[in-house]
């Protein structure tokens, strides 16, 4: 929920390491899970344009929930152009089917994006 206090960045977050932020679900009258666009890809964020401007062409991506925010931000990524890392144990799904979070995984590799532990992918890091 916007403005509350589960929407503010956990108060030990080195947040002077954050270049930026960016909102999404800016219009109640349409869900948006992706990081992106809204689900009906009516709206876009300012996301892609700052990581153009960056020069950023790879993104490793985590969090929650595997089956809506993490798969559709990926899928997104992917149809712009990134190459797009998936960090598998650092994220958890919804799971309103116990397989919901395993299709989703399928769902983003099958679209291009490569899966990773966090073991796995720091050793390609090193």
């Amino acid at each position: 929920m916007q403005h509350s206090e589960g929407a503010a960045l956990h108060p030990l977050l080195k947040q002077q390491a954050i270049a930026a932020v960016f909102h999404k679900g800016q219009n109640r009258l349409i869900d948006s899970y992706s990081a992106f666009f809204d689900n009906g890809h009516r709206q876009k964020t300012e996301l892609d344009g700052w990581l153009r401007g960056q020069g950023i062409v790879e993104l490793t991506v985590l969090g929650l929930a595997t089956d809506y925010c993490v798969k559709f931000t990926v899928l997104d990524a992917l149809a712009l152009g990134y190459a797009v890392n998936v960090i598998t144990d650092g994220c958890r799904g919804v799971n309103l089917q116990p397989q919901d979070s395993s299709q989703a995984f399928m769902e983003m590799a099958a679209a291009g994006a490569t899966l990773y532990t966090l073991d796995d992918w720091r050793e390609t890091q090193a």
